[in-house]
């Protein structure tokens, strides 16, 4: 569904729009509203509510007798925040997920398919620049080459 990287910045009212190509999908698959949460890498998680459902029926189903899921959910839920893009596709992203993202000013958006990545540009450099170079090794161990033939 959300596919690519978009390098965007946070506007002075603090909204960050939505690339292009994300608008179209979103408006393609009556997508009208949003949700953001704590990710994983110190970058921001973003659902279609649909996603966001079908992700919180998983998390939902965890023993909260186990303090591993507990702690997850806590983190994750607790910065959860639904968002409805405006007529531009700009967003606001709340103050503290933000800091969370380490997001200032510059930001890569993110799309790996049925969830959107927001990233501080200089995160997402870092992350990229430590697994790009092992992507080939990586896709060998997790590819099972049966599947792909």
């Amino acid at each position: 569904m959300f596919y690519g990287e978009y390098f965007h910045s946070i506007d002075r009212k603090g909204r960050l729009i939505m690339p292009a190509k994300f608008r179209e999908v979103a408006k393609n698959n009556f997508v009208e509203k949003f949700f953001v949460t704590r990710g994983l890498d110190k970058c921001l998680f973003m659902f279609s509510e649909e996603e966001w459902k079908s992700q919180e029926l998983k998390f939902k189903a965890m023993p909260f007798t186990k303090q591993q899921a507990r702690v997850f959910n806590r983190i994750y839920f607790s910065g959860a925040v639904d968002v409805v893009p405006d007529k531009q596709g700009r967003i606001l992203l709340p103050q503290y997920l933000k800091e969370f993202a380490d997001i200032k000013k510059e930001v890569v958006i993110v799309g790996i398919s049925n969830r959107i990545e927001i990233w501080s540009k200089d995160k997402w450099r870092e992350f990229y620049g430590t697994w790009q170079p092992a992507f080939e090794e990586i896709s060998e161990k997790l590819i099972d080459t049966k599947d792909s033939q």
